[in-house]
C-alpha cells in the first residue's frame, strides 16, 4: 500500500505536504463558519466558494501549457510561498477584528489563483518524484490518502478552535503550516526533466492540448464526468455549515463532525485505491463511486438526525475521492507526456473549476428553495450522469486496451490471472 513511500522524494513530499494539509482544512472549516456568521447567507456561502474556485476554470488550462514549458518544481515552490502569505493575511485580518466579507473575497480570489496553476503542477510533478511508472498509481492514491486524512483532522481540531478561541488561529496555524511543505520542496534532489523547446505561442500550444483532450475519448468522457461532479456533487459541502445550525441544529462542533465524516469516508475509500496493484478496472470503479456519490448526496439530502447523516456523508466522501482518485489515475497513465501538464490543467478546469459554478447556483438555490432540497437534486444529477458514463464503458474499454498493452500493463494481469488459475486448479486437485 505504501510503496510510491520508496522514493526519497516522494517521502519528502508526502510528510511536508501532509502538515500543510491539515492546516488548509483547518482554513476551509473556519471560513466557512466565519462567512455564515458574519452573514447568515447560503447566497454569500457560495459566493466566496466560488470566488476562490473560479480562477481554476479561467486559468488552469492556461497553467497548464506553462507547466510543460517550466520547472514543475520550482513553480511548486512558488506556490506554496504566495499561499503561505494569503493565510497570513486571514490570520491578521481575523485577529485584529476588522475582517469582513469583502477580505475573505478578495484573499479566496488570490488562494484560487495559486490554486490554478498549483494543482496540474503538483499531479504533473508526481511523475517526477516516483521514477517507476507501476508506483504512480499508488503514489496518486496516497496523495488522495493524504488530503482525506487531513479532512479528517483538519475539521475536527478546526471545529474545536473556532468554538474555544475563534477562526483567526485556524488561519495563523495554516499559515505556520506552509513551512513544513516548502521545507521539503527545498530539500529534493529532482533530476533535469527533458523538455522540449517550443517556438509557439501559449494560445497555440493551449488549443493543441484542447484538440488532444477533446479528440481522444477515454480523455473527454472522464474529464466530462468530473465537471458532472464537480458541478452537482462537491456544492454539498459549501451547505454544510446550513445542516449543521439549522438543518440539525448544531454549531460548530456539529460543522466539524459532519466535515470529518465525509473526511473519514474519503480517507477509506483513498486508502482502498491504494491498496489496489493495476490501473486495470477503474472504469467500473468509476461507475460504482459515482453512483454512490449520488445515493449518499440523496441521503444526506433527506435525513433530519445526526446519526443518519454522518454514515451519509462517509458514502459522499468515499465516492467522491475514489472518483477523483480513479480519474486522475487512468488520465495519468493514458496521456502523452509532453501533454501531461495541459492535461492537467484541464482536469484542474473540470473538477476544480467546474465546482464554484456549481457552488453560486447551490447557494442561489438554497436561499430560494432550501438546502435540503438543493442536494436531492443535486445527488439526482449525479446518478444520472453515472448512468451515462456506464453506457460508454465498453466502447472506451476498446480505445484504453492498446495503450494498456503497449505500457505492459494488460500482459502483465493476464499472467497473474493465468497463475491464479492454475493455483485454483491444483488446489482442486
Amino acid at each position: 500500500m505504501g510503496r510510491a513511500l520508496r522514493h526519497r522524494n516522494y517521502r519528502l513530499f508526502f510528510a511536508g505536504q501532509g502538515i500543510s494539509m491539515v492546516g488548509t482544512w483547518m482554513t476551509r472549516v473556519a471560513t466557512s463558519w466565519l462567512v455564515y456568521r458574519l452573514t447568515g447567507s447560503a447566497l454569500l456561502l457560495g459566493l466566496v466558494s466560488f470566488a476562490g474556485q473560479v480562477p481554476s476554470f479561467l486559468l488552469a488550462p492556461f497553467a497548464g501549457v506553462l507547466i510543460d514549458r517550466w520547472n514543475r518544481h520550482r513553480i511548486l515552490v512558488a506556490t506554496q510561498a504566495v499561499a503561505m502569505v494569503q493565510s497570513a493575511l486571514l490570520a491578521y485580518f481575523a485577529l485584529s477584528g476588522t475582517i469582513t466579507v469583502a477580505h475573505v473575497l478578495a484573499l479566496s480570489v488570490l488562494q484560487g489563483v495559486v490554486n490554478a496553476f498549483d494543482m496540474p503542477a503538483r499531479q504533473s510533478f508526481v511523475v517526477e518524484m516516483v521514477e517507476t511508472r507501476e508506483d504512480l498509481p499508488n503514489a496518486i492514491a496516497l496523495n488522495s490518502s493524504l488530503v482525506n486524512g487531513a479532512r479528517l483532522i483538519g475539521p475536527s481540531i478546526g471545529g474545536i478552535l473556532i468554538a474555544a478561541v475563534g477562526e483567526g488561529w485556524c488561519f495563523t496555524i495554516d499559515a505556520i503550516s506552509y513551512v513544513a511543505v516548502i521545507a521539503s520542496l527545498l530539500a529534493m534532489t529532482v533530476k533535469p526533466r527533458a523538455r522540449a523547446v517550443s517556438t509557439k505561442r501559449v494560445l497555440a500550444e493551449l488549443r493543441e492540448g484542447a484538440a488532444y483532450v477533446f479528440s481522444f475519448s477515454p480523455i473527454r468522457t472522464i474529464l466530462l464526468l468530473l465537471a458532472l461532479i464537480s458541478f452537482m456533487g462537491v456544492p454539498y459541502s459549501v451547505l454544510t455549515p446550513i445542516f449543521a445550525a439549522e438543518v440539525l441544529g448544531g454549531g460548530p462542533h456539529t460543522l466539524g463532525l459532519l466535515m470529518g465524516s465525509s473526511g473519514v469516508g474519503a480517507l477509506a475509500g483513498a486508502l482502498w485505491l491504494a491498496s489496489r496493484r493495476t490501473v486495470v478496472g477503474l472504469g467500473r470503479v468509476l461507475v460504482m463511486t459515482s453512483s454512490l456519490l449520488g445515493a449518499g448526496l440523496i441521503v444526506y439530502a433527506l435525513s433530519r438526525w445526526l446519526w443518519l447523516s454522518v454514515p451519509a456523508l462517509l458514502m459522499i466522501g468515499a465516492g467522491m475521492m475514489v472518483s477523483l482518485g480513479a480519474s486522475n489515475t487512468i488520465l495519468q497513465t493514458v496521456v502523452d507526456e509532453d501533454k501531461r501538464g495541459r492535461v492537467m490543467g484541464f482536469y484542474a478546469m473540470s473538477f476544480f473549476g467546474m465546482a464554484p459554478f456549481g457552488s453560486l447556483a447551490a447557494g442561489a438555490l438554497a436561499d430560494r428553495f432550501g438546502a435540503p432540497t438543493t442536494v436531492l437534486l443535486c445527488g439526482a444529477a449525479t446518478l444520472i450522469g453515472a448512468a451515462g458514463f456506464a453506457r460508454t464503458l465498453p466502447e472506451l474499454r476498446r480505445v484504453v486496451r492498446p495503450i494498456y498493452q503497449r505500457l505492459g500493463i494488460l500482459p502483465a494481469i493476464a499472467e497473474g490471472l493465468h497463475q491464479t488459475s492454475a493455483m485454483s486448479a491444483a488446489a482442486e486437485e
